[in-house]
């Protein structure tokens, strides 16, 4: 239920209606959904640069497949469908449903979507990525995996204030 792909473009539609794609999420820095306007496909705008990418990015991604879902199966996309896409696609085998980081970093690399070339900046942040923290953040609704961000902090000062 979770597809990846290249921009694409009005003669998409077809192929997004009989796949029953709910929403579309777009990592591209502009937003080029022109082509969805005739459409009732949810429309999403995450953008981010793969060479800057950390946890936050991560964990609104991830965040924002999950709740996708509930529409039915999701397209994600940037502009080739190789490297942005590819590391949350990744990033959601690894963290969502369970696959290691070999396989998924596989998937990436070597299933069809590019060159690995491109990916270099993906496969660095996977390798030190810690899933364990991103899988606790992502089911405790934080923005981030460090302790010091605004969403963690609200969740501990929360918690704190419950325990008087």
């Amino acid at each position: 239920t979770l597809y990846r792909s290249a921009l694409p473009d009005s003669n998409a539609l077809p192929v997004l209606d009989q796949l029953k794609i709910g929403t579309v999420i777009n990592f591209l820095q502009e937003s080029d959904s022109a082509w969805l306007k005739s459409s009732d496909i949810k429309q999403v705008q995450l953008s981010y640069r793969t060479n800057h990418v950390d946890d936050s990015d991560v964990l609104a991604a991830l965040r924002a497949i999950q709740e996708a879902e509930a529409n039915g199966p999701v397209l994600m996309h940037c502009k080739h469908g190789s490297d942005r896409t590819g590391l949350m696609a990744a990033m959601y085998r690894v963290v969502v449903q369970g696959w290691s980081k070999e396989d998924a970093l596989n998937e990436m690399t070597q299933g069809g979507f590019g060159s690995s070339n491109g990916f270099k900046d993906g496969v660095r942040y996977m390798m030190k990525a810690d899933v364990a923290k991103l899988r606790t953040a992502l089911q405790n609704g934080e923005c981030s995996t460090s302790a010091f961000a605004l969403s963690s902090m609200k969740s501990w000062m929360n918690t704190a204030n419950s325990d008087t």
